[in-house]
């Protein structure tokens, strides 16, 4: 008598099953994290670029036109300036000198 080795196909669907829920719990929070780093990125860009503003201020005794000035800059931003990671632009307030945070 041989005797078989293997799984049955309930064995399999009840894996597959787990597994499933799994999944269902997981993307979920993954997906969450992703947005959360991707906002904190952005908010840390917005305080880089209006640190950079400030600075600007006291090299030049004059606030920037425009946020370009600043950007354009090596001497601000040697690397380039940041990007949102949602793929928004940053906009500069003349009137108050900041770049504000943008909703996503």
């Amino acid at each position: 008598m041989r005797s078989r080795v293997g799984f049955t196909l309930v064995e399999l669907l009840v894996v597959v099953l787990i597994l499933g829920a799994l999944a269902f719990i997981a993307i979920p929070r993954i997906s969450q994290s992703a947005t959360k780093a991707k906002e904190n990125a952005c908010k840390t860009n917005v305080d880089l670029i209006n640190s950079q503003i400030e600075l600007y201020y006291v090299d030049k005794g004059t606030w920037p036109n425009s946020l370009s000035e600043i950007t354009s800059s090596t001497d601000y931003f040697p690397d380039g300036p940041p990007e949102c990671p949602f793929g928004t632009t940053y906009s500069y307030d003349p009137d108050k000198h900041r770049v504000e945070e943008h909703r996503h």
